[in-house]
């Protein structure tokens, strides 16, 4: 099969398209025909080692969302979904047998926890292989760019708010970057949910769209400090809840905009792993900072009959070629999006 993939760490032209074995499903394991993939930061930082999950085994084939038809199962393997069934699928690949696995928290796995895509050879090509258990059959009205648009987005989004943050109708919450997958499904979901949105980001064109998906208010972080703004904006109260996942100096200035009480749920740090916080804060306005990690398969499942009624939409900003996932490595890494960057793979 046709596939994009890289045989050492680097720069985006690491990545060439060749042709590579088409795998073969496995016991409890089904095939994929793959149409269409999605881009996500974590693609970025395996491709460049600065995260290492394939361990230096090569070649490898990133992409950990997709949206495409099933069309084998492997020896002994039952599904109720028939084959050409259009799916998408849940990431994470879990070892299903330790303690947090058993109760209920599969994210959270201890022993063998895994992606597809990082770990596990991805969608980067013309099919993937990969639990038949994972597969979520997607509405007919929904396209394979939408499929690929959302695992990640907004099944990382939904765990924070929903699972973890516990927002509710009425609350006040700053989503910061406006423009990432995650930032653009946290909008969407919490205006859903009946909580007033601030959202911050580096652009005024970017804050403009993210008004489009519902924020209620924007703030340009690039020509203002969002604390002084937010506590402004609130007359000094603060948020109730911050959606972060920058890292670095954004963590700390998420923690002084919350109100008392408040609480910051955070998935990662795609700015820098290295925070600094005035620990003054959490003590003293009783705080709460949350970690949130990916998501369950049912987070997934709960949203998708919303996104088959268009009450959330993926927000797709360009489709490459699977040819040019080099292009798309580069376009992502300039910050220039907004919405998710797609490649599409023809057969």
């Amino acid at each position: 099969m046709k596939a994009s993939a890289y045989d050492q760490y680097g720069s985006p032209e690491v990545l060439k398209y060749t042709e590579v074995p088409t795998p073969v499903p496995g016991r409890d394991e089904a095939l994929v025909r793959v149409h269409a993939v999605g881009l996500n930061g974590y693609d970025l930082m395996a491709r460049s080692g600065r995260y290492k999950p394939n361990k230096g085994k090569f070649p490898h084939i990133l992409g950990g969302d997709f949206g495409g038809e099933l069309v084998a199962l492997g020896p002994e393997t039952s599904s109720d979904l028939p084959l050409g069934t259009r799916v998408t699928s849940w990431w994470v690949v879990p070892c299903g047998k330790c303690e947090q696995c058993m109760g209920g928290f599969p994210n959270r796995c201890s022993r063998n926890y895994r992606y597809l895509g990082a770990h596990l050879p991805g969608a980067y090509a013309q099919y993937i292989k990969l639990p038949a258990h994972h597969l979520i059959p997607l509405p007919d009205t929904v396209t394979y760019e939408q499929a690929a648009a959302f695992p990640n987005a907004f099944g990382t989004a939904w765990h924070m708010i929903v699972t973890r943050g516990n927002v509710r109708p009425g609350e006040t919450v700053l989503v910061n970057s406006a423009s990432s997958g995650v930032s653009m499904a946290a909008i969407q979901i919490c205006k859903n949910l009946g909580a007033y949105v601030y959202t911050s980001s580096s652009a005024d064109w970017k804050l403009q769209k993210a008004k489009e998906l519902g924020a209620d208010e924007v703030i340009n972080y690039n020509e203002t400090d969002f604390v002084e703004e937010i506590l402004k904006r609130t007359k000094k109260r603060g948020v109730d809840v911050v959606i972060e996942h920058v890292g670095g100096d954004f963590l700390g200035k998420s923690v002084r905009c919350l109100t008392r009480g408040g609480r910051v749920v955070t998935v990662g740090g795609t700015k820098s792993y290295q925070c600094e916080i005035e620990v003054q804060y959490i003590f003293h306005k009783e705080l709460q900072i949350i970690g949130s990690n990916s998501a369950t398969k049912m987070d997934l499942e709960a949203m998708m009959p919303m996104l088959g009624q268009g009450k959330l939409k993926s927000v797709i900003d360009k489709i490459f070629p699977l040819q040019q996932a080099a292009e798309a490595h580069a376009y992502l890494e300039s910050a220039k999006q907004f919405g998710k960057i797609l490649l599409r793979v023809d057969h």
